[in-house]
Formats: structure tokens, C-alpha cells, sequence
């Protein structure tokens, strides 16, 4: 039966966690892992989209680890570990399937098995005592760009919003000088909750004139990445590399990029 590996790993990590276990691996928590664990799960995405088999297992391997590694920092403070994790989601999935496991008929189709899925997962949220009845309630957690643009079209469904364009716009403005103003003071809370709000207004604006805001960004950094690629390309003509050259010359090359038409 699979599985049987998963103690070597648990037992890896104990050890680079240990008393004379890795520096850098001691030295995270939860919050230095957050980017980690959003990169690791990118990255399975991408192996998958090329058809990457070894590197969809490679990457599996390392959001594994990831999990691995919460399950043991959360250990060390007396929470849960990686038995709780997976007794947990066994438990739940069992739960889940009682046309599988228990004594439920009636339920042949992938309609009915999601129906029942959502009855019992309401349940379970009652019993909990969650509300579901909240306007925002419906949002999952998703990429940051894409679910504070579903968090602005539902809470603008019901009349929280700036009826045009122009009034999201003059947030932004409104932003950026609460940005500066907080760079200014050297306040690193503060800049980061008002970058929290300036990248939040530019969400709303991007809702307002009909752009995905995800694909934007995607768009918008691919853009950037065969720009910078072409300057690189030029400066390796030249005989020389990023770090050799200085930002008037690869400043211009971007704009000869541009002038090109690399989008």
C-alpha cells in the first residue's frame, strides 16, 4: 500500500529541526514559510500544465515537505501534528462518503455525490456554530488579485461601491499619497497595510472598467520577463551580463524592446 514513505520524511524534518539540525530551518515559522507554500503550489500548477511528469512529482515532493513542515512547527507548540493532519482528512473524508463508507443509498451520480457533499459540509459548519449568511461568505481563498476582485463585485452587488470608474480612480490617488506618507515616516506596518490598500483600490478600478485583474498582473509580468529577456539577449551580444552593464544602458534596450514590439 502507498504511504509507507511518509515516516521518512516526517523523520527528515525532525531532524533538520532538531537540536543539531539546519540553521535556516530552524530559524522559520509559519509566516516565513506563507511564500513557500503559495510558490511550492505554483509550481505543482505548472508542471501539470506542461505535462511535466517527473517535475509534477519532484514538485508534489516539495509542497509535501511544506506540509511536512507547518505539521512540525505547529508540534512544537503543542497544537496538532502530521498525524492530526492526515487523521483529520481521512476522518473527514470518510465522513463525507457515506454512500462509500456507511449506510447511504441512493447516491450513483457525481451530481448527487456533490449535493450531498455540500448538505453535509453546511452541517458541519452549523454544528461549528460558522455563519454562511454573510455577503462575503461565498469568496474562497484564491490568489490575492483575483479574490479581492470577487470580495469588490459582491460587496458592489449590494450597493457598497462607488457607482463609476471615477470615484475607484480617485481612491488610488488617495492611496498613493497615504503610501508616500507612510514610507516617509518609515512606519513598516504602515506601508504595508497602506500597499494593502493602494494594490486593493487598483483591484476595484480594474473591476470597473472590465479587466481581470489576475490576468493583468500575469499579462503584465510576462510582458516584463521577454523585455528583460531581450535586454539580456542585447547585452550578451555585446559580451556582457546584467551586472556588467548599468541602468542607462539597459534602460535603453527596454525602451528598443518596446520600440520592437515585444509585448
Amino acid at each position: 500500500m502507498p504511504g509507507t514513505a511518509l515516516p521518512r520524511l516526517v523523520e527528515v524534518m525532525e531532524r533538520l529541526l532538531g537540536p543539531d539540525g539546519c540553521p535556516w530551518d530552524k530559524e522559520q515559522t509559519l509566516e516565513t514559510l506563507r511564500p513557500f507554500l503559495v510558490e511550492e503550489t505554483y509550481e505543482v500548477l505548472d508542471a501539470m500544465s506542461r505535462n511535466d511528469i517527473a517535475g509534477h512529482r519532484e514538485e508534489l515532493g516539495d509542497l509535501m515537505m511544506q506540509i511536512v513542515f507547518h505539521a512540525a512547527i505547529r508540534r512544537r507548540e503543542g497544537a496538532f501534528d502530521i498525524d492530526d493532519v492526515c487523521n483529520a482528512i481521512s476522518d473527514k473524508l470518510v465522513h463525507r462518503h457515506p454512500h462509500i463508507f456507511g449506510a447511504t443509498t441512493g447516491v450513483e451520480t457525481s451530481e448527487q455525490v456533490l449535493a450531498q457533499w455540500e448538505q453535509i459540509k453546511a452541517a458541519e459548519k452549523a454544528a461549528k456554530g460558522i455563519r454562511n449568511d454573510r455577503i462575503l461568505a461565498g469568496v474562497k481563498p484564491g490568489p490575492a488579485l483575483a479574490r479581492a476582485q470577487k470580495v469588490g463585485t459582491k460587496a458592489g452587488k449590494v450597493g457598497f461601491d462607488w457607482p463609476g470608474w471615477q470615484g475607484s480612480f480617485e481612491k488610488i490617488e488617495e492611496e498613493v499619497k497615504e503610501v508616500r506618507t507612510a514610507i516617509e515616516a518609515g512606519d513598516q506596518a504602515e506601508i504595508h497595510s497602506e500597499i494593502g490598500d493602494l494594490l486593493l483600490a487598483i483591484v476595484n478600478v480594474a473591476r470597473k472598467v472590465g479587466v481581470d485583474a489576475e490576468q493583468a498582473m500575469i499579462d503584465a509580468t510576462l510582458k516584463f520577463q521577454r523585455r528583460f529577456e531581450y535586454v539580456e539577449d542585447r547585452l550578451t551580444e555585446r559580451g556582457k551580463t546584467p551586472p556588467q552593464s548599468n541602468l542607462e544602458e539597459m534602460d535603453a534596450l527596454w525602451n528598443d524592446a518596446k520600440a520592437a514590439g515585444i509585448e
